[in-house]
């Protein structure tokens, strides 16, 4: 009897381990699901859709919570970031399926959306905006430091480049548009940010167009000097986020879970804007001045993911400069934006879509000012001074943040940098590569920051006073 048992439970047995061998060999083989990522790490406005993201490990625990669900218990993601200088590389990407998301800027955004609507086999979605600036600051123009150029038009018959394709590249030709200046206006090439920059150091080229942060980065760094800013062509421009259909038709919820993440990203940067700019550095090498510059309170753009009316025209005019210059495919922007995965993403995280889409309100400077005693109630016309080392301080006035850089050198402390407010436009500049209009009545100095030569030139002429320079206004700053 007991050799029959064991004649039969052998064959079980052996059946049991083969079967629990399978079944192990399915757990540990689960389809790994490769999402190769196109970020823009040098980009400053597109990093907390993809390099924030990836070094605080913002996606793990969504990735872990989608491992619990049904459809994904059996399937690994693995991220793929990869990092280009511009956003048309991007879109070629795309379109060979080696990226299924990717960031640009409002040009480039707008090339991938006709490029995947004319090649037929999937279409690319606009799932959420990462940053904005509703009149176009960001995109510029600079020249050497000791040019003697001060303004576009200074340029005629001059070397110029831009990245071609690109959201400044967008800026130009509307730039042109605007002004009737015909293609021979310049000697434009298309030159990429680290060529551009290197030729322009160089002096081989007499100005260079680019995107975030080009504009701020290369005068901040000492050696260029900006003479157009896009905020001049009144048109919104933005960085925004594209997916290809065929990816998010079949795992929607990874694309939640990285919007989830995104939301994640810009709170971070909000909560401590200093400490952002300073790991922004340090993963990018863009100064964290820079960073804070675009990313900070009263920054150069807002942190906004909503898809906005507004966005989906300001595609559509982009469009129509493109093709009155035939530089673009046919688009139909109207079927292109895709907001499902963005609303689900704020249902999940407890947030109101509409009231978000609503709003074009950033966060400002506020606060009281330490040093003239009283409330910042106009952010627009304060600033900020950045002790190195130490923590940024809120002036409520252009007097009062110059009599606070003066108090520090006093002190022997030493400034990282002090930012103002251009008059003219309000956005945010350098304090030391400002041009003020000083006018001295009575006992009290009138100092009015401004972007661009002219402006201040103007100002000092109507109200009776002069252009003058960051080292005599600091001469003359008085806290009051």
């Amino acid at each position: 009897m007991r050799s029959t048992q064991k004649l039969i439970l052998r064959p079980l047995l052996s059946m049991a381990f083969a079967l629990s061998g399978i079944l192990a060999s399915g757990a540990a083989h689960a389809d790994t699901v490769t999402v190769g990522i196109g970020t823009q790490n040098t980009t400053t406005n597109t990093v907390t859709g993809g390099i924030v993201i990836e070094k605080l490990g913002l996606m793990d625990k969504y990735l872990a919570a989608l491992k619990k669900t049904p459809k994904y218990k059996d399937i690994d993601f693995k991220l793929d970031w990869q990092n280009f200088t511009s956003g048309p590389p991007v879109t070629n990407g795309m379109v060979a399926d080696k990226l299924q998301i990717g960031m640009m800027g409002d040009y480039p955004l707008l090339v991938n959306g006709a490029t995947f609507q004319a090649g037929g086999q999937t279409a690319s979605e606009l799932v959420a905006l990462i940053a904005y600036n509703l009149n176009g600051a960001g995109n510029g123009m600079v020249v050497h430091k000791d040019s003697p150029y001060y303004e576009l038009a200074d340029l005629k018959g001059k070397k110029v480049s831009v990245p071609f394709g690109s959201a400044a590249h967008g800026m130009l030709l509307k730039a042109m548009e605007d002004r009737g200046w015909k293609e021979d206006f310049w000697e434009l090439a298309s030159q990429s940010p680290e060529v551009g920059t290197t030729n322009l150091q160089e002096r081989k080229l007499d100005g260079h167009a680019d995107f975030v942060p080009f504009a701020e980065l290369l005068p901040y760094r000492g050696f260029a000097r900006k003479i157009f800013d896009g905020v001049e062509t009144k048109i919104p421009t933005f960085h925004g986020i594209v997916v290809r259909k065929d990816f998010s038709d079949k795992y929607p919820e990874f694309v939640v879970a990285y919007l989830k993440a995104l939301l994640d990203a810009n709170d971070w940067v909000r909560k401590n804007p200093a400490l952002a700019a300073t790991k922004i550095e340090e993963w990018t090498k863009i100064e964290k001045e820079v960073a804070y510059m675009f990313l900070g309170p009263s920054g150069v753009h807002t942190l906004d993911p909503t898809i906005k009316p507004k966005w989906i025209q300001t595609v559509k005019y982009d469009h129509g400069v493109l093709s009155r210059m035939g530089r673009v495919k046919d688009f139909n922007a109207d079927i292109w934006g895709n907001e499902r995965f963005l609303r689900q993403a704020f249902k999940e995280k407890g947030l109101d879509y509409d009231k978000q889409k609503a709003s074009y309100a950033g966060y400002e400077i506020s606060g009281t000012d330490p040093l003239c005693k009283k409330p910042i109630s106009k952010p627009r016309e304060g600033g900020e001074v950045w002790i190195e080392g130490g923590s940024v301080t809120a002036y409520s006035s252009t007097a009062c943040t110059l009599a606070a850089v003066k108090q520090g050198l006093s002190a022997g402390k030493k400034i990282g940098v002090a930012f103002v407010f251009d008059k003219t436009t309000g956005i945010k500049l350098f304090a030391d590569k400002a041009f003020y209009a000083l006018t001295v009545k009575g006992k009290t100095p009138e100092i009015v920051p401004f972007l661009l030569k002219k402006d201040a030139d103007a100002w000092a002429k109507k109200s009776g006073g002069r252009i003058a320079t960051y080292t005599e206004v600091l001469a003359v700053a008085k806290g009051s």
